[in-house]
């Protein structure tokens, strides 16, 4: 039988659930952190794909492992963070060292001598005094002064998965010899390094050195530790504690960019042995699990495919924010922080999100303060976002969301084989003068502009010429206007019109896009790596050379056909690109210089263009340092290629970030890597704002309540009635007997 008790029960029940709502706060309670996470000196972000594969800085060359390897190690030098063209500026180095030079008999030669000249170039680099490694336990050692865990045995490495598992740490001091190792490891057979072809061309012996590590290497068997101390060559060398000395091969002023790349990042030789030793592998320790460094910070936490978390190094000696920046620099509140003392943030924790949606949902929930660190999509598909949509606009605009961009230091362009009949040089001077008119007249034709609306969502900057903006030698409007195909009218680049592109085809033979021998129509082919020809950014290329009454074939095939045509110079247009290395012309310009024709030579001059007053002019270019000089040839070189046309310079992408309103000093960039020991996280406007975007909506809680409440005073008063006439029927019955 149902009670008044028990209806009670409901009732006080139904009360305490009222009162346990009542007694909610308003705080997120859909955030993927622990309670007062918001609050924290950490900065959230997440990765996409997969895992950091190399963090082993002689192995480490893809875009996603960057973040980490930048904030763990340090190279000699870097790049000046905000100031715009690229600087080249000191980190561990002293000071970015000038060489000195020498001729073939080993005789000083003058500063100013002759690039041709020089034999050898010798780089003496002062190292920075004081500088400690992060605690690591292949420092550690016990109180007779031996290495706490070498050697180690078998059993000693039970449960041990994760650096963190051995407890005891320790750390010494950065020697010059720490970079002598990091050269050494880089021509080890045991180690597969990306930089060591292009180092060992131009670092004295590093080649034969490689052969002689490899004999090694074979002498003392697979597994154990090849200690290279042990082996040394002459091109690498620490004169002493602090200096490091480098001898490359006649004058090569590229090579100081290389000295900037985590490639040459010290590497101590006590990790190596450490990890070299049996089982390490098995329990994925290594420098690329776990790697050593000397820079603002080491990795704590790494959970394959899930979490990754990078602490500030207890052990860094702190570098000042830079105080010199680009103009608008100022205005933006980037040089607020000058001189005070980074990293500003205790930790960055990367999380995966497989798919976009949800890592976009949580970066507007506020859960990520940057949505992927190396991922420069992302700020640009917001502008474009934000473009298409009035109401996408102003939920940005009311989140105070900062979406940058910047142009990097990339080109894709339409190039026109060389060794073509039709569009390349030709072989008599009045050939070359008409296929040059019609590159012209097709440069013309092709509206880079409207390529950049329609299919970058005006997230680039159409190219006047092979230099992109941030290098030097780079030229702003007029100065650097490509004038075969625009005047410069009331302050722009406009293009030239269809009607001079039309002149200019007549001229070269093709009136109204016919041969003016034979009548046929003029049938251009452009080679695409892949499709069947029929996509709309080809549609749109057939229609550009239409307005010429020119036809355009698409021979599309796969990309190792296409790669074997490029090869062979068979092509006649295709499109390329190139991403820089280092922010240097020499490192465009050398895509046009002749003897790196890919036809001919294997090289990266995928269009095979010859100039010899471009080449003479090459090769008075590389060997200068960066000033007036080398800028005025690379002016002349830059006019030469926009008269010639052997490419259609096309455009530079731009990189976007995305960055929530209390991240400080934010400015996307893809040539400075070490962009997370300068961010500052506003942690008390981060928390305001997460608490407001995400406020918990209580009415439907409420709801229910008043329905439990309802639905149980019913019944209270039926079952009150019923025990009532029980009581009154148990009295009657007691009185009758």
């Amino acid at each position: 039988m149902l009670t008044l008790w028990r209806y009670g029960r409901a009732l006080a029940g139904g009360l305490c659930f009222a009162l346990l709502v009542c007694g909610c706060t308003v705080d997120a309670v859909n955030s993927p952190y622990d309670s007062g996470a918001e609050s924290r000196n950490v900065l959230y972000t997440a990765f996409a794909q997969r895992s950091p594969k190399y963090l082993d800085p002689a192995s480490s060359y893809s875009a996603d492992e960057t973040p980490f390897t930048y904030s763990i190690y340090e190279p000699l030098y870097q790049y000046a963070y905000l100031e715009r063209p690229y600087k080249l500026v000191p980190k561990v180095a002293q000071a970015v060292a000038l060489p000195a030079y020498y001729d073939a008999k080993g005789n000083r030669l003058p500063d100013d001598v002759p690039g041709q000249q020089v034999a050898l170039s010798v780089y003496d680099i002062p190292i920075k005094k004081g500088v400690l490694f992060q605690p690591h336990p292949a420092f550690a050692r016990d109180a007779a002064g031996h290495y706490r865990y070498w050697p180690l045995a078998a059993h000693e490495l039970d449960n041990k998965f994760s650096i963190t598992d051995f407890h005891a740490t320790g750390t010494r001091e950065l020697t010059a010899g720490d970079y002598v190792y990091a050269f050494r490891r880089l021509a080890s057979p045991r180690v597969v390094s990306p930089a060591f072809s292009v180092l060992a061309e131009h670092i004295v012996g590093m080649r034969e050195y490689a052969q002689r590590l490899k004999d090694a290497s074979n002498k003392v068997g697979k597994g154990a530790w090849l200690d290279l101390r042990q082996y040394a060559f002459d091109g690498v060398q620490a004169l002493d504690a602090h200096t490091l000395r480098i001898k490359v091969k006649g004058k090569y002023p590229q090579f100081k960019y290389w000295l900037a790349m985590t490639f040459t990042a010290p590497v101590p030789w006590e990790a190596d042995r450490f990890y070299t030793q049996p089982g390490m592998a098995e329990h994925d320790l290594s420098l690329n699990t776990w790697p050593v460094g000397t820079g603002p910070y080491m990795l704590v936490e790494s959970i394959p495919n899930r979490r990754h978390v990078l602490a500030r190094n207890p052990n860094f000696r702190g570098e000042p924010y830079p105080c010199k920046g680009a103009p608008g620099d100022k205005a933006a509140g980037l040089l607020a922080d000058c001189g005070k003392l980074t990293p500003f943030i205790d930790r960055i924790v990367f999380s995966l999100e497989k798919e976009s949606v949800p890592l976009m949902g949580k970066f507007l929930q506020g859960y990520y303060d940057i949505p992927e660190i190396d991922g420069g999509g992302y700020g640009v598909a917001l502008r474009v976002a934000a473009g298409d949509s009035a109401q996408k606009a102003a939920l940005y605009k009311d989140h105070g969301l900062q979406l940058l961009t910047s142009t990097e230091a990339q080109i894709y362009y339409l190039g026109f084989n060389w060794l073509d009949p039709v569009v390349g040089r030709g072989d008599t001077p009045a050939q070359q003068e008409k296929n040059r008119k019609l590159r012209q007249a097709l440069s013309i034709a092709f509206n880079w502009e409207q390529y950049v609306s329609i299919f970058q969502n005006d997230q680039a900057q159409v190219a006047q010429g092979p230099i992109p903006p941030g290098v030097p030698g780079y030229q702003e409007l007029p100065a650097g206007l490509d004038k075969s195909v625009y005047v410069y009218r009331d302050g722009h680049a406009q293009r030239r019109s269809l009607d001079e592109a039309r002149r200019l085809l007549a001229q070269a033979g093709y009136p109204n896009g016919r041969d003016a021998a034979t009548g046929a129509p003029l049938i251009l082919h452009f080679d695409s790596a892949g499709g069947l020809g029929s996509n709309a950014t080809l549609d749109w290329m057939r229609r550009q050379l239409r307005a010429l009454n020119v036809e355009l074939e698409v021979r599309a095939t796969d990309y190792n056909r296409f790669q074997d045509k490029m090869s062979r110079g068979s092509t006649q247009m295709f499109m390329w690109g190139w991403v820089a290395d280092y922010p240097d012309a020499e490192n465009f310009l050398f895509l046009l210089y002749g003897p790196n024709s890919k036809a001919r030579k294997g090289g990266e001059n995928a269009a095979n263009y010859e100039n010899p007053e471009f080449d003479r002019l090459f090769e008075q270019m590389r060997y200068l340092d960066d000033g007036p000089e080398k800028n005025k040839i690379i002016h002349q070189m830059v006019a030469i290629v926009q008269t010639d046309m052997p490419w259609m310079f096309g455009y530079f992408p731009k990189s976007g970030g995305a960055y929530q309103q209390w991240v400080r000093n934010a400015k996307p960039t893809q040539m400075v890597r070490n962009t997370l020991q300068y961010y500052r996280i506003d942690t008390a406007l981060r928390a305001r704002s997460i608490a407001q975007w995400n406020r918990p909506v209580l009415w439907p809680v409420w709801l229910l309540v008043a329905l439990v409440l309802v639905g149980i005073y019913p019944a209270y008063r039926v079952v009150r009635r019923r025990e009532s006439r029980t009581a009154l029927d148990d009295r009657r019955s007691g009185e009758s007997s």
